[in-house]
C-alpha cells in the first residue's frame, strides 16, 4: 500500500542551486535565467548561505542542483562544508555526465546519494527529451558511481513524451542497480512552461496517472526498489495541506532569491532573499501570503500557473483536489 509522506515541522529540506549553466537543454527544464540569475556562486558564498540555512534548519536535508552542480569546480569543497555544518543528508542531483571527475573528488561517506535523471529506458526516448548522446553517458555514469560504491537513485520525468515508456523502467533500474526511484511529473515552468506543445503533449491526465504511472511503481516496489513519487490527485475524503505552510523546505537560487514552493519560481513571488549576508523576508505580496488562500480545486498556485491540471464537473465543481506539489506518496519492499 502507497504510504503519503507527510510534511513535518521536524525536517527540512534545502534545494540549493549553485548555478544555473547546463550542458543540455531538456525540453521541460524548469530552470529560467531571467528569474533565477546566471552566476555560479562563488565557494565562500555558498559557505555564507549554507551556515545561514544550518542556523535556520539544523539537520536539514541539503540538494545540490544546478543547472548541473558538477559542472562547479568547487562542488566537493561545498559538500565538505556542508558536512561539517551538520547537514542531516546530502545528495547532488546530476544528468550524469560527472564533470570535474566527481566520483574520484568525493568518497560514499562524504555524498549520501548521486541522483541520476533519465527521461526515458532507451536512448530513443530520452536523447530527443534531453539530448542527443545523454542516455549512454549518464548510465555510463550510473554504473560507474554503483562501482565505486555510492548509493545512487533515478528521477524520470513522465510525460507524454515518455509515457508509453515507463513501462520498461523497472528492467532498466534493476540492471543498473538503482537504490531508490523517484517519478516526477511536468511542471509548466521555465523551458517547458513556454512551450507551444504544453498542454497537449506535456502534462499527463489523472486517468494516465491512474492507470499507467502508478502500476509501474508498484511494480518497481515489488522488485525491492524503493519508490517516491507526488500525490498529485487528494481522495474525496483527504484535506488539503500546503508543505508553505506547515514545512520547512527551502529552494534557493544563484541571484538569493528562496522559494518555499517551486511551482512559484517562473515569478518574483519569493518568500526569501539572501541580501548583505542576511536572510531578508520579501514584503507583500509573495507567495507566503498565496497559501493562506483556500479554494475547492485545492493548491492556489496550480489554480493560478497550470490551471490546465484541473478538471471540472458539469456544476461548475473540481472533479478532484490537485495536491501540493510536495506532498509525497512512498511505496516500500515488502
Amino acid at each position: 500500500m502507497a504510504k503519503t509522506v507527510r510534511f513535518s515541522r521536524n525536517a527540512a529540506n534545502v534545494f540549493f542551486h549553485i548555478l544555473t549553466q547546463c550542458n543540455l537543454r531538456c525540453r521541460h527544464c524548469y530552470i529560467n535565467p531571467d528569474q533565477h540569475g546566471t552566476q555560479m556562486l562563488g565557494i565562500q558564498t555558498i559557505t555564507d548561505w549554507l551556515t545561514l540555512l544550518s542556523r535556520r534548519s539544523p539537520g536539514a536535508n541539503l540538494i545540490f542542483l544546478g543547472g548541473e552542480p558538477t559542472l562547479h569546480p568547487d562542488l566537493p569543497s561545498a559538500v565538505r562544508i556542508a558536512r561539517q555544518l551538520g547537514y542531516g543528508s546530502i545528495t547532488v542531483d546530476t544528468n550524469g555526465y560527472l564533470f570535474h571527475d566527481i566520483l574520484n573528488q568525493l568518497t560514499p561517506a562524504e555524498v549520501d546519494v548521486f541522483s541520476f535523471s533519465l527521461d526515458g529506458a532507451s536512448a530513443a526516448t530520452n536523447d530527443p527529451i534531453r539530448g542527443a548522446g545523454s542516455f549512454e553517458v549518464c548510465t555510463r555514469g550510473i554504473h560507474e558511481a554503483v562501482a565505486k560504491g555510492f548509493k545512487t537513485s533515478l528521477i524520470y520525468t513522465v510525460s507524454h513524451l515518455n509515457l508509453t515508456e515507463l513501462a520498461a523502467v523497472p528492467a532498466l533500474l534493476a540492471q543498473l542497480k538503482i537504490d531508490h526511484f523517484f517519478i516526477q511529473v511536468i511542471g509548466l515552468r521555465g523551458r517547458s512552461a513556454g512551450c507551444p506543445d504544453k498542454s497537449s503533449q506535456m502534462q499527463v491526465s489523472h486517468d494516465e496517472w491512474q492507470q499507467s504511472v502508478l502500476p509501474v511503481a508498484r511494480q518497481v516496489a515489488a522488485q525491492g526498489i524503493p519508490v517516491t513519487y507526488p500525490k498529485v490527485y487528494l481522495y474525496a475524503d483527504e484535506v488539503f495541506e500546503c508543505a508553505g505552510r506547515v514545512a520547512d523546505n527551502y529552494f534557493i537560487f544563484p541571484n538569493g532569491r528562496v522559494y518555499r514552493c517551486p511551482l512559484c519560481e517562473d515569478h518574483p513571488l519569493h518568500s526569501l532573499d539572501f541580501k548583505q549576508g542576511q536572510l531578508i523576508p520579501m514584503p507583500p505580496i509573495n507567495e507566503t501570503d498565496l497559501f493562506q488562500l483556500e479554494i475547492p480545486e485545492g493548491c492556489v498556485m496550480n489554480k493560478l500557473i497550470q490551471p490546465g491540471n484541473i478538471v471540472y464537473q458539469p456544476d461548475g465543481t473540481p472533479a478532484f483536489k490537485i495536491a501540493c506539489c510536495l506532498l509525497k506518496e512512498a511505496l516500500f519492499p515488502s
